[in-house]
């Protein structure tokens, strides 16, 4: 499980340090464009778990071939090397709009990568919502 919040600086190579209690854990990841803003960093393992459970939903429906589509063709293979970076490619930087300053969080089975004042103002919006929010997931075992 990820969790937590850490800032770090992407380098002019688009390197960046993952936190070490998530680099301790994992070595092979998958990158790829994220929800709201941000990047999902997967574990490989993870990722193809996840793209199993898509490939479940077929094909037929028009919504699971552009989510399949967004997840998969965006994705790239990463190994964080000995001093724990790993390098995003520069379309998803420009996807997600990644410059210097970023945030890396914890969200349970993944990771996201995010511009610092994206995150910031991303989390400004939803705040406030917090128990509506929670109200709108429900609870099967209620």
């Amino acid at each position: 499980m990820f969790i937590g919040r850490y800032y770090h600086t992407i380098e002019e190579k688009g390197r960046v340090s993952l936190p070490k209690s998530f680099r301790e854990r994992e070595k092979q990841w998958v990158i790829t464009r994220g929800l709201d803003g941000g990047l999902f960093l997967f574990p490989q393992a993870s990722f193809q778990q996840q793209v199993e459970a898509l490939n479940q939903l077929g094909f037929t429906k028009k919504a699971h071939r552009d989510f399949v589509r967004l997840l998969t063709n965006d994705a790239d293979a990463v190994e964080a090397d000995s001093q724990g970076r790993i390098t995003i490619p520069e379309y998803l930087r420009a996807t997600a709009q990644l410059t210097k300053n970023v945030v890396i969080i914890g969200s349970f089975e993944r990771v996201e990568i995010w511009d610092v004042d994206k995150y910031h103002a991303y989390l400004d919006t939803i705040a406030d919502k917090a128990e509506e929010i929670a109200e709108q997931i429900g609870n099967s075992h209620e």
